[in-house]
């Protein structure tokens, strides 16, 4: 799917386009660059013609898209009906990962609790990310040209199935080759739902004209659909709970709280190591077998469903003129994108972000395993993570909800500064809590606090570098998967290793250097519109 920078029709009142022997040359730089936008470009809709839509309705204009054009009927008429469309889609789309990501992560956030012996559960995560990275560099380009974005994302919904299979028999002959095939799957699935969110938002942006740019609907699609993404931690881990609670208390989890409280305090939280287990512990006994084969079946369900959901209800971006092996990008083998990785390192924008981008990955890797071993499992027990989580998901939901309003009205930059401040006073706060047997309270702040930050860079992350690319989609967001999971690989590489209180010193650190990185490439975007503004006034 090749991209070709279409105009928009935003404008300012009685703006003509400037004289092509002054500004032209200029904004064609500018407009090329991997930082612009189609804020400044115009183009009058295209005369009335015959073309027949595909109902015997004969439209008016045709809608550009990255890969072509789409015929339309009437501007008012279409963006009513398209807008329906392009708003069913992501929510549909939403809801397919909401409920596949409902079995993933209800099951990822128990490995290092269920499957705590020699680390496997552990491992089995830091091997699905490890083969994320490769997914990422030779994948999507290849197997999005090959089935298209729609095909792929249901495609890609299978290759995690296996994984909760080999859950009913937790051995490394199952469970290695399982996290093998998730990440395998994970680079295409998630640049093929990139690439689709930026591609409708690109079409409702044309359609609704002055009424809309893209990079605001960018934000605002990938708000939409990270609300579904996050309510999977909600039900995953109402799932979990529920069922691993099922007829009380789990094996010695019955020792009264005198026994147990002055373990956790001298035990858990930031003082908690890896060589802490059930025999010191009794919060850190394992459920019962049958409930965990229980919850098991519930989640593998659940994947068959989201298959389903992404098969007959997404339609096809052939509607915006993207044809099957057009993939939003170059043309480009396994080989070819890794070049292109590889180039991309030379440019400044995409060092700027690594920290913050590895940052994600690590602050995900520690909520999934030494967040809910070293607070919650270790202070209130095993069978109460999904309780906490629960706080995570709904938080995580509503802050990605409200990102790209906030994002819009105050500014990206300054929801970063407020998300940045708050994620380092959270950091702080627990690497000096003393934890407390059953302090249900102070666990759930934590997890619907962190959800809070979590929310907000993905939104903010994910529509930032759609801005920064807009010319090379797929590329663009394969670095994001890459080194966002070279984060999550790290984070699950030195949990085995180090105490949970040099953890998250590593943590303040690296985000205070993302932020930093972040920052400047924020006012080096900011710096290029006021360049360009300047331009478009003098030759007016």
């Amino acid at each position: 799917m090749q991209y070709h920078p279409q105009p928009s029709l935003a404008r300012a009142p009685q703006m003509d386009r400037p004289p092509p022997s002054m500004a032209d040359n200029i904004l064609d730089r500018e407009l090329s660059s991997p930082i612009a936008t189609n804020q400044y470009q115009q183009q009058p809709r295209p005369e009335k013609n015959d073309t027949d839509f595909g109902n015997g309705r004969s439209a008016t204009n045709e809608i550009p898209s990255r890969t072509g054009t789409v015929a339309a009927s009437s501007p008012c008429q279409y963006e009513k009906r398209e807008r329906v469309v392009i708003t069913k889609n992501v929510i549909v789309i939403g809801l397919a990962f909401m409920i596949h990501f409902t079995a993933f992560h209800g099951t990822s956030n128990l490995q290092s609790s269920v499957n705590s012996d020699k680390a496997l559960g552990t491992t089995t995560l830091a091997v699905i990310y490890g083969s994320l990275i490769l997914s990422n560099i030779f994948l999507p380009m290849s197997v999005i040209r090959w089935f298209g974005v729609k095909l792929t994302m249901a495609l890609s919904f299978f290759a995690y199935m296996p994984y909760i299979a080999a859950q009913f028999y937790p051995r490394f002959v199952t469970l290695i080759p399982a996290g093998l095939m998730v990440g395998f799957g994970g680079g295409p699935l998630w640049c093929a739902k990139c690439t689709y969110l930026s591609t409708v938002a690109e079409a409702l942006t044309y359609v609704s004209g002055h009424k809309s740019q893209k990079d605001d609907n960018t934000v605002k699609f990938f708000g939409l659909f990270f609300i579904f993404y996050q309510m999977a931690q909600v039900w995953g881990n109402l799932i979990s709970s529920s069922v691993l609670s099922l007829g009380g208390p789990v094996g010695d989890n019955t020792t009264s709280a005198n026994d147990t409280s002055h373990l956790v305090g001298e035990l858990c939280g930031a003082k908690f190591c890896p060589s802490i287990k059930a025999e010191v512990n009794p919060n850190l006994t394992p459920p019962e077998p049958s409930k965990i084969q229980l919850l098991n079946s519930i989640f593998l369900a659940c994947m068959v469903g989201a298959v389903l959901l992404i098969i007959f209800g997404v339609d096809s971006l052939k509607r915006y003129g993207a044809k099957k092996g057009e993939s939003g990008g170059k043309d480009a083998s396994g080989w070819k994108l890794l070049l292109s990785t590889l180039n991309m390192l030379k440019k400044r924008r995409l060092l700027l972000m690594l920290p913050i981008t590895m940052f994600i990955g690590l602050e995900e890797a520690f909520l999934a395993v030494d967040f809910t071993k070293s607070f919650v499992a270790c202070g209130w027990g095993i069978s109460n993570i999904g309780f906490a989580m629960i706080c995570f998901g709904v938080a995580n939901a509503i802050a990605a909800g409200f990102a790209g309003g906030i994002a819009e009205k105050f500014g990206r930059i300054n929801l970063a500064i407020l998300c940045a401040f708050l994620n380092l006073s959270l950091f702080g706060y627990m690497y000096f809590y003393e934890a407390k047997q059953g302090d249900y309270m102070k666990y759930c702040a934590f997890a619907a606090i962190w959800g809070i930050c979590d929310g907000v860079w993905l939104v903010v992350i994910n529509a930032f570098y759609g801005i920064l690319f807009p010319k090379d989609l797929i590329a663009g967001y394969s670095n994001f998967r890459l080194w966002e999971s070279t984060g999550s690989v790290i984070g699950y590489i030195i949990s085995s290793q180090f105490c949970t209180s040099l953890k998250l010193i590593f943590l303040i650190c690296v985000l205070l250097i993302g932020c930093t990185g972040y920052g400047i490439c924020e006012y080096r975007v900011s710096k290029k519109y006021k360049q360009l503004d300047v331009v478009i006034s003098e030759n007016i």
